[in-house]
């Protein structure tokens, strides 16, 4: 149990939902959404500014908050359901390629102040996190306790999310990162509860391929019973309330995915969804136009969402029990 001043926690409380749980859509993404956007069309940076404003406005009034970046989703932020909370990003978007470490940044223009004084309820960082990288990840370790103490200075939260890979595996999605993701997730998330940097709120993989856990997939790498014993072991490793983020699966296979979670013993305490709501809007979007764009956000982004809604009021546990005020 970690807990926060008053202050902080009146920050964590405008994430929530009714029921104490985070249920977040993400459309921070940068890099990715315009790499989606390509298929169909060459966007702009206005197209960028335009579909995540799109997105906050017509899906914030079913969610609990919403996490944007300050390079195009400050229009979204200002256009979103008023009961809604606000993440903002402050990493840069992707890394460099040649880079086998994967080294995260910080966008220049903006420190935590400056995300809070934009209505920022939570500093949200990303990083690539392979723990058998020793020396780099020394310097990975000291850029989160700097945004941590910065953080602290101003008084609101700090989420951090961990998106592990393998130096060696090139594809995350092969059987062969299926073998050692479950321990590269786990040992990230020990490593990062630490009180150190001053972390509030972890936002991680799921600890397995489901795609490679048996009766989920065509091949397996886990049994039912060998996947359950993982969610339980990363549940049990670390102190902090953390969430779950959709990795860009399907919204029928996210959902099924937090049902095995919660029938396995997990205490996760929410979402982070992003693209598992919003992700064929882009095609209509750059195929169709705003308007079309807009009726399908309303229409079948708005069911993705409430459905995911349903399933996390079943399955996910209040922050509460992780995370509570000193006062």
């Amino acid at each position: 149990m970690k807990k926060i001043n008053k202050e902080k926690w009146k920050h964590v409380e405008k994430l929530l939902n009714d029921q104490g749980i985070i249920g977040a859509l993400a459309i921070d993404q940068r890099g990715a959404l315009k790499r989606m956007m390509k298929s169909y069309k060459e966007p702009s940076d206005r197209d960028m500014i335009d579909f995540k404003t799109i997105v906050s406005e017509k899906l914030t009034p079913y969610a609990s908050s919403i996490l944007l970046d300050p390079e195009y989703g400050i229009p979204a932020a200002d256009n979103k359901d008023a009961n809604c909370g606000l993440l903002l990003a402050y990493e840069k978007t992707g890394y460099d390629s040649n880079d086998l470490g994967r080294m995260p940044d910080l966008l220049d223009e903006w420190s935590v102040k400056r995300l809070k004084e934009a209505g920022a309820d939570a500093c949200k960082f990303l990083i690539y996190y392979d723990a058998d990288q020793i020396e780099i990840n020394r310097l990975k370790k000291i850029i989160i306790e700097r945004i941590g103490s910065e953080c602290i200075a101003e008084n609101i939260p700090f989420f951090l999310e961990i998106l592990t890979f393998d130096q060696e595996i090139s594809d995350n999605k092969s059987k062969e990162f299926a073998k050692v993701k479950p321990q590269k997730v786990i040992d990230a998330m020990k490593e990062f509860s630490d009180d150190r940097y001053n972390i509030d709120v972890l936002k991680v993989e799921i600890p397995v391929n489901m795609n490679y856990v048996e009766g989920y997939g065509q091949e397996s790498v886990y049994t039912q019973q060998e996947a359950a014993q993982l969610f339980i072991e990363q549940s049990k490793c670390t102190n902090l309330p953390f969430i779950f983020l959709s990795a860009g699966v399907s919204p029928e296979m996210f959902q099924e995915t937090l049902l095995f979670a919660k029938s396995a013993g997990s205490e996760f305490n929410g979402v982070l969804c992003g693209r598992a709501t919003w992700a064929e809007g882009v095609r209509v979007y750059a195929n169709e136009g705003e308007h079309q764009a807009k009726q399908w956000m309303g229409e079948k982004g708005k069911k993705n969402l409430l459905s995911l809604n349903e399933v996390i009021s079943q399955t996910a546990s209040p922050v509460s029990q992780r995370l509570q005020s000193l006062e």
